[in-house]
């Protein structure tokens, strides 16, 4: 592989990887001047992974990818630094996407008539109904919660700064703002960081990573559910620059895993309705409805939803699924409806239908002409270049974080910290803003601050600030042209930019969607109002400007395109403005992903989790199977002694959740031939039932294994450590014949990357088998084999992934 850049090893046997006490160029393509650091910490990482993870297959793989080494360090990293992170940034489990067609599978499928598989699609279709009804009341709970406690806090903020505005002392004011504030966060992020920590952030970088077959731990679990719904409202009402839309996609998709499969597993409580489902595949299904009624509830954009399923979550696709996942979106948004239209006191109603509600764009203000497309083309540009800008700084913000905030109080100071400064922020700049302008009979301000105007009047900047930043949003979007001046919006773009790069990636669950709309439509109002100084035609509407700019700066944020252009669509009720939309979303990823990542994608590399996207590297087809593969590769035999396999499994030096079951040729020395593939969970689940020869006739083995038994144990399969084999037991035998897989994918040993590659994505494998013109076992790849490569600056390069 003399093409190919190496990357610093995360082995343990450093010497291995070349020259290790030479700067290696880093995916930057930056050398790196203390690598014998980086090597000494990657050293202590596989080892303490290694020593406390006896069970380190490939369904528990253990790596990093090479990110933490762009870290400059500046002092010896300890232990203690790095070992509160472990679980959450190094440890990845990963799903078998593929039906294990055994024997036992067959015979239930051939046993099942027309009849039992008409009424399996009806229970997926109700499955996708509750998904939708649960997900729709989490919103409805959410939105209320939000509403409810957002209005007492900003009331009493409000009257005492009014009453101080008076009398002087407005400083009270100040802090008992921020201490409000403060003190909200507080309670969000003490559950998030030290009962569930996968519950901070959006989720939605955690939900993509399990749509395309990797399972971060606990990210799918009840309490994880819990904590992000309690946290979110803590986090939206302690005046955060978020949103409570984000999250709503990682609640979803808990909702889906949890209820598809009939039971909860934290709960201890089975309710033995759907075990059909109780697979990796048709969970993975469900819980792509799950994320897309998420979107609807948040946005009201049930099309949207199932597009954002599938441009961002998804890996895998077909017909049927669209429309059950249609189906979801459109029960979630009907339910976050009605009971809000209930709560509203206007039962019936059903015009609002998500979280947040854009508003309609209507008269004279949807026009557009044909000479502005290029102006919003410019936007895009500008949106993807602050998009990047945002990215990169998160990016360093969150290594810092890494390195200095993993302790669980650190981060919850951090986050009382941002809290207190945004608090603080806003409070000073709406006090020194003298932009005041007249409160109208019909004006739309829920809680409009005097301040230091006129009576009749109120302070724009505090509009901007004062209000969640959803109403911020629509006052941006709707209100007349004239409503803010170029010097409030500049200075609330600034300051709100740096806030939300800030506040994204703290110990808190948050959604990164509102405020960079909100920004958006901060800066595109601003240069609406700029282009009606310079051409003093109406046809320059802010409004519309606003609507732009939120479009480009979230497109240049997240880099989504189909999906985002349908939501927002969705989300005004015009679609005049879908062409446009369309060419900022396009111009903002294009100008974006010439700089850096989206910001999903380099929060899931900084998780180091093996992300496999679409297509292949681009100049990879030169490599082949025999060069990417993992050899030698741990076979069973077909009947296979108990104690050979105990010790397999046990043996910390056995990489792969999968094993090659093989058939000896008699009386031929040369490796025996594949008959099959069994999986760790399997072997785990037999032993524990002791499923061996020459027990068949006692009463240890009274009745014959279904597949019930391994549906039972799934998701949670015990460990190897629980099973306990005496060692009479160890010299029995075991027959694999039944249960094994005996049509797994192979490749020939030639076969060229990228078509191993689209094996892997198209399928999703977890493990394919690499075979020799005989079809003798030559080696296994993996999902880690492939995650090794990566299209860099200087051509291909090999990330050297840890081999301990």
């Amino acid at each position: 592989m003399a093409n190919i850049t190496k990357k610093v090893s995360w082995s343990s046997r450093a010497d291995e990887s070349g020259a290790a006490g030479e700067g290696t160029p880093l995916l930057n393509g930056s050398e790196q001047p203390r690598l014998s650091r980086q090597v000494r910490l990657a050293w202590w990482l596989t080892e303490r992974l290694t020593a406390t993870t006896p069970e380190q297959s490939e369904g528990g793989s253990i790596f990093q990818i090479g990110r933490l080494s762009t870290v400059d360090l500046e002092e010896e990293i300890t232990s203690d630094e790095v070992k509160p992170e472990l679980e959450t940034l190094f440890l990845s489990h990963f799903l078998d996407y593929d039906n294990i067609e055994n024997q036992l599978f067959l015979e239930e499928e051939r046993r099942m008539s027309y009849l039992g598989f008409r009424c399996l699609e009806i229970s997926r279709w109700v499955v996708c109904g509750w998904i939708g009804f649960l997900t729709g009341l989490i919103a409805c709970f959410i939105d209320i919660a939000v509403e409810e406690l957002a209005g007492f806090k900003y009331q009493v903020v409000k009257e005492n700064i009014e009453k101080f505005t008076e009398v002087g002392g407005l400083s009270i004011s100040l802090l008992l703002w921020a201490v409000l504030n403060a003190a909200i966060v507080m309670v969000g992020a003490i559950i998030v960081a030290y009962f569930e920590p996968i519950a901070a952030g959006s989720g939605i970088p955690q939900i993509k990573c399990y749509l395309n077959g990797i399972k971060i731990p606990r990210v799918v679990r009840l309490k994880t559910l819990v904590v992000k719904v309690c946290g979110v409202i803590c986090s939206v009402v302690g005046g955060l620059a978020v949103g409570k839309e984000g999250p709503m996609i990682h609640s979803g998709a808990v909702v889906a895993a949890g209820v598809s499969q009939g039971r909860s597993t934290s709960l201890k409580k089975d309710f033995k309705i759907f075990e059909y489902f109780r697979r990796d595949t048709e969970k993975r299904d469900f819980v792509s409805a799950g994320a897309a009624a998420g979107v609807s509830a948040a946005f009201g954009a049930p099309v949207g939803g199932v597009l954002f399923s599938l441009e961002e979550g998804a890996s895998f696709w077909n017909q049927m699924l669209t429309w059950r996942i249609f189906f979801a979106s459109m029960i979630s948004t009907f339910t976050l409806n009605f009971f809000l239209s209930i709560y509203h006191k206007n039962t019936g109603d059903l015009s609002s239908p998500g979280l947040i509600n854009f508003g309609r764009f209507e008269g004279d203000s949807v026009a557009y002409n044909l000479y502005e497309i290029p102006l919003f083309i410019l936007m895009g540009a500008i949106g993807g270049l602050l998009g990047a800008l945002f990215n990169i700084l998160n990016y360093w913000l969150t290594i810092f974080r890494i390195r200095y905030v993993h302790r669980p109080c650190l981060q919850v100071m951090e986050a009382m910290l941002v809290a207190a400064v945004t608090a603080t922020v806003s409070f000073t700049m709406i006090y020194f803003s003298n932009d005041c302008q007249p409160l109208g009979p019909e004006h739309a301000e829920e809680y409009p601050l005097q301040l230091f105007c006129a009576d009749g009047e109120y302070n724009s900047m505090a509009t901007a600030f004062f209000n969640t930043p959803e109403r911020s949003v629509r006052s941006l979007f709707h209100n007349q042209a004239g409503t803010y001046n170029p010097l409030t919006l500049g200075l609330f773009t600034l300051t709100y930019f740096f806030l939300a790069c800030w506040t994204y990636g703290l110990a808190v669950s948050a959604g990164v969607f509102i405020p960079s709309l909100l920004i958006g439509a901060a800066w595109g109002r601003l240069f609406g109002i700029l282009l009606a100084y310079i051409t003093p035609n109406s046809w320059a509407d802010p409004g519309k400007y606003a609507l732009i700019g939120a479009a480009a700066q979230l497109g240049g944020i997240v880099r989504m395109t189909l999906s985002l252009t349908v939501i927002m669509v969705e989300a005004t009720g015009n679609v005049t403005y879908g062409f446009p939309i369309m060419l900022v979303l396009m111009t903002a990823k294009i100008v974006g992903d010439y700089i850096v990542e989206g910001l999903y994608d380099i929060h899931i590399k900084l998780q180091s989790v093996p992300f496999l996207h679409w297509e292949a590297p681009a100049t990879s087809h030169w490599l082949t199977a025999r060069e990417v593969m993992s050899s030698p590769v741990t076979c069973l035999n077909r009947i296979e002694k108990v104690g050979t396999i105990v010790d397999t499994l046990s043996n910390t030096s056995t990489k792969h959740n999968g094993f090659p079951v093989v058939v000896q040729v008699l009386g031929n020395e040369e490796p025996a031939k594949l008959c099959g593939l069994i999986l760790r969970s399997q072997l785990i689940v037999l032993l524990k039932h002791k499923v061996f020869v020459e027990l068949a006739r006692s009463r240890l083995t009274h009745r014959k294994l279904q597949l019930k038994d391994f549906r039972d144990a799934y998701p949670r399969f015990p460990p190897i450590q629980s099973i306990h084999v005496s060692q009479d037991e160890r010299e029995c035998m075991m027959d694999l014949t039944e249960f094994m897989n005996p049509t797994p994918y192979t490749v020939p040993q030639e076969t060229s990357l990228p078509r191993v590659f689209k094996l892997f994505r198209a399928l999703g494998l977890r493990h394919l088998v690499v075979v020799d013109d005989e079809n003798r076992v030559v080696g296994l790849v993996t999902r880690k084999d492939l995650a090794r490569y990566h299209l860099g600056k200087h051509g291909l390069e090999e990330l050297q992934l840890a081999q301990t």
